[in-house]
């Protein structure tokens, strides 16, 4: 039983090994062409019933497997996360490094301590692991993007008052502006140019940039061109509240510092003491390993663990 096991894992981790090859081979061989191909994938759309034209993701090039990863919302919200990290490669690459670090991992786990539930728990670990590294590219992304906004902003008013148009000013500031505002705001530029309607090329800019404040910037637009009113005044005081609000968060920070500090220390210490003894005296972590009362102990302290981290990042993590 075990070696059917060993064998299965080993064909799926030498499956997926040969997937992502190929496909970096590929994109080695036909740069020029995943550029083209990108490009053209921005200016993927389709026309409702009411006549608007609205943009769609295309997930597989097989229609019928196409459409139904575009029904599973899990999907989806994988590939919004792709969509706002802003990364080079498709939603299928993190998938299938996820299955192969959850698969070599696991094999290395059971391997050393012959222990199948830990090996499945690192296998799991290791299958979701690209994804927190999306999230982090993603909130990175969101803080430069959130730290040029009001500047851009009042480009944009500046623009306004000077006698230019809607458009014309959000060029302006996509040419003064460099990635991400700079970048986002160019390809909403290039929707509307292609004939997408200004409010639905705002929500999509909304959707590809995970940052609360161009929610306000986008409904404000998308409310004054319905009710009229002076557009360069409403953005300008937006500008200004926007960075009242950048600034207070920094002070924010600043002063939670050394709160967040001490909840990384004290997430890290148990791994850092666990490794220690480990390599010291393995036979003392024995029992937790071997032992069913030691598995309890285990899932209890990870339980605990997960509380208290999530206990202080509550305690840390203050809305502005």
């Amino acid at each position: 039983m075990d070696f059917m096991i060993i064998s299965a894992v080993i064909f799926f981790t030498v499956l997926i090994i040969i997937e992502l090859s190929l496909r970096g081979f590929r994109n080695l061989r036909s740069t020029q062409r995943a550029k083209l191909k990108k490009r053209l994938s921005k200016f993927t759309f389709t026309e409702n019933s009411a006549g608007d034209i609205i943009k769609t993701r295309k997930l597989s090039d097989i229609p019928f497997l196409n459409r139904l990863l575009l029904s599973s919302s899990i999907v989806r919200n994988l590939d919004q996360l792709v969509l706002q990290a802003n990364v080079k490669l498709p939603l299928s690459v993190y998938v299938l490094a996820g299955l192969f670090l959850g698969t070599f991992s696991g094999m290395i786990v059971m391997f050393v301590l012959d222990s199948l539930i830990i090996a499945g728990l690192v296998g799991l670990v290791g299958l979701f692991l690209p994804y927190p590294y999306l999230t982090v590219l993603k909130n990175r992304r969101a803080k430069k993007f959130q730290a040029q906004l009001h500047e851009g902003l009042d480009m944009i008013a500046r623009a306004l008052r000077s006698g230019h148009s809607f458009t014309s000013s959000l060029q302006l500031a996509a040419d003064e502006f460099d990635d991400p505002l700079g970048t986002e705001f160019e390809e909403t530029i290039d929707e509307i140019n292609f004939g997408v309607s200004v409010p639905v090329a705002l929500k999509n800019l909304m959707n590809r940039v995970a940052c609360r404040e161009i929610k306000f910037f986008v409904m404000s637009v998308i409310i004054q061109r319905e009710t009229g009113g002076n557009l360069a005044a409403l953005i300008e005081s937006l500008a200004h509240i926007l960075r009242e609000r950048f600034r207070f968060q920094g002070n924010v920070r600043t002063l939670s510092a050394e709160g967040r500090l001490s909840a990384v220390i004290l997430i890290l210490l148990p791994f850092v003491i666990a490794f220690f003894v480990f390599f010291s005296n393995p036979s003392s972590l024995q029992p937790l390993i071997e032992e069913p009362v030691g598995w309890i102990m285990l899932g209890a302290a990870g339980v605990g663990m997960v509380i208290g981290a999530v206990v202080m990042k509550n305690m840390v993590d203050i809305d502005v």
